[in-house]
């Protein structure tokens, strides 16, 4: 359903039990709320919220640039229209910078996170701007992006062509105005600061965001549980849905809230 906010509309989808303990997802650069299509299924006893970013799947385009601050508050904005509270928060990838702001922002809105494929910065705002610039120039390499999810063997890939499909439906807008935001964004300051319940899920062999980048920025969360799915690689829960959907549940019901 696409959902009217204040100055744009977001496209997002609220299943399971109304009276279930919220988790909110929140997929990374290119893709979109299919993304957790193979997970949906296990998370049947959960009150799920997912959605598309700004500039991706079916929510409106705003011109770029993108602020993170913007992206954080449209999924602030989503979980109060659904009057979700006490929710956990899942990210993946550079969504992952999402959660993490959001969880530094609103502590009474969300009582635990699960990162995975994310970490607090992705690479330095020299790298992000020559990558900008080819996007400008020259639009998404649509073979690179699929590369850098699936890894090396990506052409024979059983998830390659629904992950071409996400990133081609992205426009270039949301391309750029969400590679914008996360140029600039380096969390590692704030994300020291939480204490909250965490779960980072890294893929064993993810190459985007290799796993002990990811070991990093647990080791900042007091308590943070750190674990890996093997075989996998950035799209764990895309390629893998049963382990990773073991993992999540199994922390869902280690914090109670299932």
């Amino acid at each position: 359903m696409l959902v009217w906010l204040d100055d744009l509309r977001l496209n997002a989808e609220l299943t399971g039990p109304t009276d279930a303990p919220p988790l909110v997802l929140i997929h990374g650069l290119g893709l979109d709320l299919r993304f957790w299509d193979a997970l949906l299924p296990h998370l049947a006893r959960q009150r799920t919220l997912r959605l598309d970013l700004r500039g991706h799947g079916l929510s409106d385009t705003p011109p770029a640039p993108y602020a993170m601050g913007a992206l954080i508050r449209d999924v602030e904005r989503l979980m109060s229209h659904f009057a979700l509270k006490d929710a956990v928060i899942l990210g993946a990838g550079e969504g992952g910078l999402i959660a993490q702001g959001l969880a530094v922002k609103r502590l009474d809105l969300i009582r635990a996170m699960i990162l995975t494929g994310a970490a607090t910065r992705f690479a330095n705002p020299a790298i992000w701007e020559a990558r900008l610039a080819r996007l400008r120039a020259e639009g998404p390499d649509y073979d690179a992006e699929c590369a850098a999810r699936l890894g090396p063997r990506w052409q024979s890939h059983p998830a390659r062509e629904a992950t071409l499909a996400m990133l081609r439906q992205t426009r270039p807008e949301g391309w750029e105005g969400f590679a914008t935001a996360i140029a600039t964004a380096d969390f590692y300051q704030t994300t020291a600061t939480l204490t909250l319940p965490t779960l980072t899920l890294a893929g064993a062999d993810d190459r985007k965001c290799p796993p002990d980048l990811q070991r990093e920025t647990a080791d900042l969360i007091a308590g943070a549980d750190f674990q890996l799915v093997r075989g996998a690689g950035h799209l764990a829960m895309l390629t893998h849905p049963e382990p990773f959907a073991e993992a999540v549940l199994s922390f869902l019901t280690r914090i109670g809230h299932r």
